[in-house]
């Protein structure tokens, strides 16, 4: 069984087939724990805060269940390693929260002939489906491209840590999509293969709509045209990543401050952050970078930390977007990594 994403929907997911005793357990996650997750992703603490989110989901469910095999891919799914890491596997989840992904997905286990059980949220609604499931009779499902065709235009739809979800709603799904990989392991009752299942949390709904096959569908239609796995950010619409911002280690901005190097210091952190504890930075939280970034210096270098270093990658990547420095470095780890390393760490 292969989980994509430890997140919100991977969290109750994975800790109910870890539970159920499914054998062995892929975890694909490239991502570390923010304490911004807390309030969704269920398997993660906040001694995990700052640590790769997939060997603190190993660690959680092995507690669990020790008799299972817990394998861990540290590694963002592309389509250069996705059919290799999903071969592996018999049965796939999805859990991601953006539409790169979810094509990806679906073509890699429509391409390997596996069972893909999807499910995803926003705000306050969640959808589960099981797609390119063969039923009993070799009578194969609807795949992600029959429900749909192309993505939305980029940024119609935000993902769910841009555009915010219910706490609760990804524990909901998630066991929902749990039980949908039970049923689909084990050979048991129906699976949502054919069926589109949506639940509206706010004012408690639930709808279900059939999903068929589509003739056109460019993978397993009547005239397949995709052999192969694309490239999905041009496919979504989504431009080229640009340059990686420079990052700074705790090492190295410890080396800094002991050869005497003239930089500014800058947290982004809220302001009852920064009362708990600081570096002695300048507080300007992210929300309000942009409109201070009169404050923040062109003829030194730059150090912008957070708390773990999301928030303070963001930051930067906004102030060379839009005021084009580029003199900013980012204490990777933040002020976790720093606490870590550092002899006598300040207190979080």
């Amino acid at each position: 069984m292969l989980v994509i994403g430890s997140g919100g929907l991977g969290s109750p997911l994975l800790l109910y087939l870890a539970a159920a005793g499914v054998g062995t357990i892929g975890i694909v996650d490239f991502d570390v724990v923010d304490d911004s997750n807390l309030q969704r992703q269920v398997l993660f603490k906040v001694s995990d805060v700052g640590k790769r989110k997939a060997t603190a989901a190993k660690r959680r469910l092995a507690a669990l269940n020790p008799h299972i095999n817990i394998r861990i891919h540290h590694a963002r799914l592309t389509a250069d390693n996705a059919l290799s890491i999903v071969k592996d596997y018999d049965v796939v989840a999805d859990g991601t929260d953006n539409f790169q992904t979810r094509y990806l997905v679906n073509d890699a286990c429509v391409l390997l002939d596996k069972t893909n059980v999807y499910a995803s949220v926003f705000q306050f609604e969640g959808q589960v489906s099981v797609f390119n499931y063969r039923d009993e009779n070799g009578e194969l499902g609807p795949n992600y491209r029959d429900l749909y065709p192309s993505p939305p235009p980029p940024g119609l739809v935000p993902s769910c840590a841009e555009g915010g979800v219910l706490g609760v709603l990804p524990g909901i799904i998630g066991s929902m999509q749990a039980n949908e990989v039970i049923k689909v392991v084990n050979g048991v009752g129906e699976p949502l293969s054919g069926r589109l299942f949506i639940f509206d949390a706010l004012h408690f709904e639930t709808r279900t709509f059939r999903v068929k096959r589509r003739d056109d569908n460019p993978l397993n239609g009547k005239n397949p045209s995709i052999t192969q796995l694309v490239d999905y950010d041009l496919f979504c619409g989504i431009p080229k990543a640009e340059k990686k911002i420079r990052e700074l280690s705790v090492q190295e901005f410890l080396d800094w401050q002991t050869r005497g190097e003239k930089f500014q210091l800058i947290d982004v952190r809220e302001p009852y952050e920064y009362e708990l504890a600081n570096l002695g930075g300048e507080l300007i939280p992210l929300a309000t970078v942009t409109e201070q970034a009169g404050r923040i210096a062109r003829d030194r270098k730059v150090v912008v930390h957070c708390k773990a270093g999301a928030r303070s990658a963001k930051a930067i990547r906004e102030l060379e977007e839009r005021f084009g420095y580029d003199n900013l470095y980012n204490l990777t780890g933040g002020i976790v990594a720093y606490q870590a390393q550092v002899p006598e760490p300040v207190k979080l």
